[in-house]
């Protein structure tokens, strides 16, 4: 990910746009603190969902998938929390036990 200065994007925030055609975010720095990230906002028909998701998996964010879903996937119901515990620790707990 480039990494650009608040001025140096004030001054060149044509060459970073045009820049932001090869999928790759520019992020905008003050005195070397990120506060912002400038990124692509209209998808492609061309698979640069397909781009994103690799960037994703890339950055540690996203992991892919090992198969197809099963069938019975949608149709099961999902997962009801008991009374009294939250939806956080069913998911906190299911993450432990590597489901």
């Amino acid at each position: 990910m480039k990494t650009a200065s608040i001025t140096e994007a004030k001054n060149n925030l044509s060459a970073l746009i045009d820049g932001l055609e090869d999928g790759s975010p520019v992020l905008i720095a003050d005195r070397g603190r990120p506060v912002a990230r400038l990124e692509a906002a209209l998808e492609s028909d061309d698979g640069a969902d397909a781009g994103r998701i690799a960037r994703l998996v890339r950055e540690g964010l996203a992991r892919p998938a090992r198969g197809a879903l099963p069938l019975s996937f949608l149709a099961e119901r999902p997962p009801r929390a008991d009374p009294g515990e939250s939806a956080v620790d069913m998911v906190i707990a299911e993450r432990r036990e590597s489901r």
